[in-house]
């Protein structure tokens, strides 16, 4: 066995690693602070978006306006960000009287689309959460409108910008084991964290789009990045097998459940401080219940998915996603003409150690922002060439905070070094969202129609 280190990752890594739309780039080009305002104050828009940039990107960042249907919850997050800007609870109003340059969109996904087309047609760029939207319809009025106004509009996939992914990329790029054939792709949602989407509105296909959407978008998104082509249709099963009607019994939160005793999935939310400040004190203004039971009869996005993609230049792309599971990670695998290239991030086994504490904590510190972090472990690319005995094992430092860093690296990008050099196309714009989410979309279809579905049915790209 060979080993290579990607020890030069401070540069290959981070800096040089950037925009497929790079022409976006060229609006955040000018020193001044940057005219910016929020819509969507719930836990992503306030933490990320909020105080981190407050925090880390004061320089580059000026708030003019906070937006969110909760007038409590905008209230809470104004000062919880230590800004003095106005909020709203009317978009077009803030959009008037504030006149951002940028609106980062950060609501519940069902409604991105209003808030992106209606930034656009005022006059801002937007920046806006995964997924971009959630059917092909809304899909289609976004990249009209792109084309109506000539705004930018950039989606924010940080899963690109992790060192452990590009990594990946940049040995697909140099076609270490020549021209990749097929993908074999599984994701394990832990108990702890896949639960978590059935307690939250994204438990309803109206608000989320399902898994297909909220969370597979990423991981459609990664396989689209790396193997450089157009999907251009999909297969796909899917079940709710495990959550929602199946349970043993159901309450209406944890906070009154009658079952707290029995259930393993019972969740104190009176212990999160924050969680309490943002959502259960401003329950009466929209009766969001944040820690909803996740046996809830109505609930009706899947929690067993499988779907076959295929590729315009004849990839095939065998893709799971579970969530349930005992561990959280993924494994992946590229079948190409001279060889394989193997990897998996998070599996706890193949570090020779599994812990049930550190899997409750796992999504928590991937959703903290560091912006310094000294990593002391590594993750694993094996490389193995055909008709060689030997392998080569590839390491790469892993960051276990803020997406496996690629929160930090993604928004240097965009307020930091927005002209930095971009080999291998990280930053996306509506073409890349679009893509994603119709990978999800062609899902949901083919699973109600029991057929292949091509993604040209659904929008025109």
């Amino acid at each position: 066995m060979h080993r290579r280190t990607f020890l030069k990752s401070s540069t290959i890594l981070t800096a040089a690693l950037a925009a497929s739309q790079a022409s976006a780039f060229a609006l955040w080009k000018n020193t001044e602070q940057k005219r910016v305002a929020l819509v969507g104050t719930g836990i992503r828009g306030s933490s990320l978006w909020g105080r981190n940039l407050v925090e880390n990107y004061s320089e580059q960042v000026e708030f003019v306006g906070l937006c969110d249907i909760n007038p409590g919850r905008v209230k809470f997050v104004k000062g919880a960000m230590g800004v003095d800007c106005p909020t709203f609870t009317d978009f077009d109003k803030m959009m008037q009287e504030t006149k951002p340059g940028w609106v980062i969109v950060t609501t519940m996904d069902s409604t991105h689309d209003e808030f992106i087309i209606r930034a656009m047609e005022q006059g801002a760029n937007v920046i806006t959460e995964k997924p971009m939207t959630t059917t092909a319809e809304k899909c289609q009025a976004i990249l009209n409108a792109q084309e109506r106004t000539g705004r930018k509009v950039l989606v924010t996939f940080n899963y690109r910008h992790s060192p452990h992914n590009t990594a990946i990329k940049q040995l697909l790029h140099d076609k270490e084991v020549g021209p990749v054939t097929s993908v074999d792709f599984h994701w394990y949602l832990n108990v702890h964290h896949g639960a978590s989407y059935f307690r939250r509105w994204h438990a309803y296909v109206e608000n989320s789009g399902s898994l297909w959407v909220h969370k597979a978008t990423h991981h459609f998104d990664l396989l689209n990045w790396w193997v450089n082509a157009t999907p251009v249709a999909v297969t796909a099963m899917g079940a709710l097998e495990h959550y929602g009607k199946n349970g043993p019994f159901r309450g209406e939160s944890c906070r009154t459940c009658p079952h707290k005793t029995e259930c393993p999935y019972y969740w104190d939310i009176t212990k999160e401080e924050y969680l309490m400040d943002l959502y259960v004190d401003n329950e009466e203004y929209d009766g969001y219940i944040r820690d909803s039971c996740v046996f809830r009869e109505d609930i009706d996005i899947w929690d067993k998915m499988s779907a076959q993609i295929l590729y315009d230049n004849g990839v095939v792309v065998n893709y799971s996603l579970t969530t349930y599971s005992p561990y959280e990670g993924y494994r992946i695998a590229f079948n190409g003409h001279d060889g394989r290239i193997d990897s998996w991030e998070d599996i706890p086994f193949q570090r020779g150690e599994y812990n049930k504490e550190e899997q409750a904590a796992l999504h928590s510190d991937e959703m903290t922002f560091k912006t310094e972090e000294v990593p002391t472990e590594f993750h694993e690319i094996i490389v193995h060439k055909n008709f060689e005995r030997d392998f080569e094992s590839i390491k790469v430092p892993k960051y276990r905070y803020g997406h496996g860093g690629g929160d930090r690296r993604m928004l240097d990008y965009l307020f930091v070094n927005p002209d930095a050099a971009d080999p291998l196309s990280h930053m996306a714009g509506t073409r890349d969202g679009a893509l994603s989410v119709l990978i999800g979309i062609a899902a949901r279809r083919s699973i109600a129609e029991g057929r292949m579905v091509r993604l040209d049915e659904l929008v025109k790209v």
